[in-house]
This record gives structure tokens, sequence and C-alpha cells, in this order.
């Protein structure tokens, strides 16, 4: 028989930079490049509008992105072969079909409706407040351990706050 070695397999980018350590500088940059990429004017706020514009002109990037990925002969057009190519490659792989591509799609939609615009230097503020806050050992620098243990905390918190929303409020007892 032939014998094979299953090998690990390796790390996408993004998993393996939330493996390494966080400086302050890094996790507040982190935290409002989007916001500052976004504000068109340079005024130092994000307005609605410029949030929409920004969200469309990641959309282009991407779907322009995906078209360069499925082009596998780069001739400017995809074949059926090149279409059903990552979906078969997928398969094969164990991976199935789609991943993480509604999570993406929810983020996208995201434009700022209804919201006053967001002032950068409160974004950073905030940002700062939260390193603090998740930097239990007060090193400098967030691990993967205290970012996760942050992550279970917002969830715990966001999970008081529906199911407080969702209890009936509470009548006035009449004497």
């Amino acid at each position: 028989g032939v014998a094979v070695a299953q090998t690990a397999a390796p790390q996408r980018p993004a998993r393996a930079a939330m493996a390494q350590p966080v400086t302050q500088a890094d996790f507040v940059a982190r935290r409002v490049e989007r916001l500052r990429a976004a504000d068109a004017d340079r005024n130092g706020t994000v307005t609605a509008e410029e949030m929409r514009a920004a969200a469309q002109a990641k959309r282009a990037g991407a779907r322009n992105a995906m078209f360069d990925r499925l082009d596998a002969n780069k001739d400017g057009a995809i074949s059926r072969a090149e279409f059903d190519a990552p979906r078969a490659e997928g398969q094969r792989a164990g991976r199935g079909h789609g991943g993480g591509m509604h999570r993406g799609a929810q983020r996208m939609g995201r434009s700022g409706e209804g919201r006053a615009p967001i002032v950068i230097a409160e974004a950073e503020r905030r940002a700062t407040e939260t390193f603090t806050q998740l930097d239990a050992d007060h090193n400098g620098t967030l691990t993967l351990e205290e970012r996760r243990a942050g992550m279970q905390a917002r969830r715990v918190e966001m999970r008081q706050k529906r199911i407080e929303r969702r209890a009936p409020a509470a009548s006035p007892s009449t004497p």
C-alpha cells in the first residue's frame, strides 16, 4: 500500500495575523483606517454618503478581483470550465462551496443609513479605550487570548441587550 502523510492546511494570512500580538498603535490604526479611506473630503468626519461610496468602490474592487481570479487564461472572458473550477476545487479540498459569502454580504450592506456623521477622532478615542479594556495584563499588546476573551465578553453583552429589548416593558403596578 501507499502511505500518504497529511499536513496541516496552511493558515490564511488573516488567521496568521490574528495569532500575532497587536500593539495599541496597530489596533487603533486598523479600527480607523477604513474610516480615513472613506473620508473623501478629508474633513475628519464620514457621512453616510461617503460610507456608501466607499462600500460601492469596495464591491467594485471585489467584483474585479473575482473576475480576475476566475479568468484563468486571462483572455477577458470566463468560460464555463473556468467558472466551475473553484467550486470543484473547493469540494475536492473538503471545503464545500460558498464559504463566508453571506457574512461578507451583510457587512457590505452597512451603509450608515440614518446615522450622524462619524467623527474619526472620536472613533480613534473609542478604539484606544477598547484596547485598554482588552489589554488584561497591561503590557501594551493584545494577545490572541485577550482578543478572544474580549470577543466573548462582547457576545455576552450583546446577548443580554437583545434579551432586554425583547422583554415586555414592566407595567406600573396599580394600587
